[in-house]
């Protein structure tokens, strides 16, 4: 397990093998951050909720429950208003 700490330790996750795929599960404190991505990323939103604007579609906020896919190659900005809990599942 490796523990991974972004934006001055405003988003942390902890990896993590699911299903056969690599995987990440964390929490993203408020604020708007950028991501980029070398494979294919569902986003699970577990708690809270998460404004994702991905290259490809809508602007859209997403509650616990639901999920967002960003392809690879790609970079996307994510924006919370308070504390959001996802599990990032890779390839």
């Amino acid at each position: 397990m490796k523990h991974n700490s972004y934006f001055d330790g405003k988003v942390q996750s902890l990896s993590l093998s699911s299903e056969g795929k690599d995987a990440t599960i964390g929490v993203i404190s408020p604020g708007t951050y950028r991501f980029s991505t070398s494979t294919k990323e569902k986003m699970n939103i577990i708690s809270g909720s998460l404004t994702a604007k991905v290259p490809g579609q809508e602007t859209k906020t997403y509650t616990g429950g639901t999920f967002f896919i960003a392809a690879a190659g790609v970079e996307f900005e994510v924006s919370a208003e308070a504390d959001c809990a996802y599990l990032c599942i890779y390839g």
